[in-house]
């Protein structure tokens, strides 16, 4: 029963072995693989991916739109990055509410941008939207934990932060928020995720993979499948059996998404 609830199944790394990708997933135990889009051209492919394949769910979003810009063209994320009207694109997710589970990836990335006003602005209205859909939403929050913290307080989202690498004293706020934490694969060696994991009850925590990205083999591409590591990992550091953990976090899953 293993959810993978942040992924990204339109990435080019993904072009040429989606369908093989898909069913190592299944053979791992996914009943749920949640992709997430990330501006107008991902939210689309998206949508088709989960009419195409039945274990895929949908969260659209809008990413931090000038961080995604650098990514693109630094080559991390190759993919189109045309302008595009936000609050066109937060329409088309408030049409399409009851085909997904999530609002999503947002939120901010002072890494690759110092457009830190617009960001927020735009964070801002994703949280709005995950709010009047009652919807979760799946939050990045690169080089911006404390400022995305500070805007989620500012609201009552049901709220995931996706890959949180914040401080310990941002963990314990955040998870005193009740805030969930999703983990990725490379808790396996990340000693920031193992140190998450210690602070946060599993009653809050998911798995995720944000495949392509954060694998549990350092240089080799990243895949749903691979959150049963994820799940080997949270149970040695939880000290609990494995299944155990399985189950638990399907039970979150169910609770917040379903």
């Amino acid at each position: 029963m293993l959810v993978d609830i942040h992924t990204h199944l339109d990435h080019a790394d993904f072009a040429k072995d989606l369908d093989k990708v898909i069913d190592r997933a299944k053979k791992a135990g996914l009943k749920t693989i949640i992709t997430n889009g990330i501006n107008p051209e991902t939210n689309r492919i998206s949508l088709k991916l989960a009419e195409k394949y039945d274990v895929v769910r949908v969260a659209l979003g809008i990413y931090p739109i000038e961080a995604l810009a650098s990514e693109a063209q630094s080559g991390e994320y190759p993919i189109d990055t045309k302008q595009f009207d936000v609050d066109a694109e937060i329409e088309f997710i408030r049409q399409n509410k009851d085909r997904i589970i999530a609002v999503g990836e947002c939120g901010l990335d002072f890494k690759f941008s110092d457009a830190k006003e617009s960001q927020i602005f735009v964070f801002k209205k994703m949280i709005k939207l995950a709010e009047q859909l009652n919807k979760p939403i799946i939050v990045h929050s690169r080089k911006a934990e404390l400022e995305c913290i500070e805007t989620l307080e500012q609201f009552k989202a049901k709220t995931i932060l996706h890959c949180f690498s914040g401080k310990v004293s941002l963990i314990k706020r955040a998870r005193d928020n009740g805030w969930f934490f999703s983990v990725p694969a490379n808790v396996v060696f990340s000693q920031q995720f193992q140190r998450l994991v210690e602070e946060v009850p599993l009653s809050q925590l998911f798995t995720e993979t944000d495949a392509p990205y954060l694998g549990p083999v350092r240089g080799e591409r990243n895949e749903p499948a691979n959150v049963a590591e994820t799940i080997k990992k949270i149970a040695e550091i939880k000290q609990m059996d494995t299944k155990e953990v399985e189950n638990n976090i399907y039970m979150n899953y169910q609770k917040m998404f379903l």
